[in-house]
């Protein structure tokens, strides 16, 4: 299974059939619009009615897949989702509740170090600590993209801390599961097992998923402008996101 070279607008999937998927779901550009910066994030009606009715009519067999903070998440969501892979997969909370989390690497406060001093050039720029990642945050400042980037990349070979680049953000975690690890853990144990995984994210940093989903049988569905993926279908944007999952029955 490789990426597509081609850059081609992929076709939009059929309408969920509840009774049969296991659906994972990235939170920023898939079921929120990404923001200028994360804590502008916030709950949403619509969203959050959509999700318990997802949840019911799924038999619980929906999670989500992101790289926020778990307590990020559950402040996003109103904490209406409990299964949940925060940090990229590194930490994760079955659909009982039960936590397990990769422990942190011991360089990540060096790291976190490194990217506070080099925020100072620029006001835009911002540090985001997340326990088991630091990231740097550009959406504000891009005429430092290319610096961020060369930052990270010295960091991380330096620190053996694992890139993880995103939109708009460089981020260094700690190595251990990612998505993809996450989607597989949760397809290993009831109420997943046996269902059709369906993996819906929006960047660079969900291709692990969108790979574990039809690895497994499933599918992967990008979210936003064509761009090189792994998925096999496509959704225009949030809006069209939150409207399909609407149609599911």
């Amino acid at each position: 299974m490789t990426i597509e070279d081609t850059i081609v607008r992929l076709p939009r999937p059929e309408p969920l059939r509840l009774g049969e998927t296991a659906l994972f779901l990235d939170l920023d550009g898939t079921l929120a619009p990404i923001a200028a910066r994360p804590q502008d994030v916030l709950s949403d009606p619509r969203r959050t009615s959509l999700l318990e009715r997802l949840t019911a009519g799924l038999g619980g067999r929906m999670a989500v897949v992101s790289g926020r903070t778990l307590a990020d998440v559950d402040r996003i969501l109103e904490g209406c989702v409990t299964p949940v892979a925060s940090v990229h997969g590194l930490a994760l909370r079955d659909s009982d509740g039960r936590m397990t989390a990769h422990p942190p690497h011991p360089s990540l406060a060096d790291a976190a170090e490194a990217f506070r001093r080099f925020a100072a050039r620029d006001p835009g720029l911002m540090v985001e600590e997340k326990g088991l990642s630091v990231a740097l945050h550009y959406r504000q400042a891009a005429g430092q993209a290319e610096a961020a980037r060369a930052c990270a990349r010295a960091l991380s070979e330096e620190t053996g801390l694992r890139l993880q680049e995103g939109d708009m953000v460089e981020e260094l975690r700690t190595p251990g599961p990612g998505k993809g690890d996450s989607v597989a853990a949760f397809m290993d144990r009831p109420p997943f097992s046996g269902a059709r995984p369906v993996f819906v994210g929006d960047d660079a940093t969900d291709e692990d998923g969108f790979a574990a989903a039809q690895a497994l049988g499933g599918l992967g569905v990008s979210v936003g402008a064509p761009r090189r993926t792994l998925a096999r279908f496509g959704l225009a944007d949030v809006e069209a996101t939150l409207a399909w999952l609407e149609a599911a029955r």
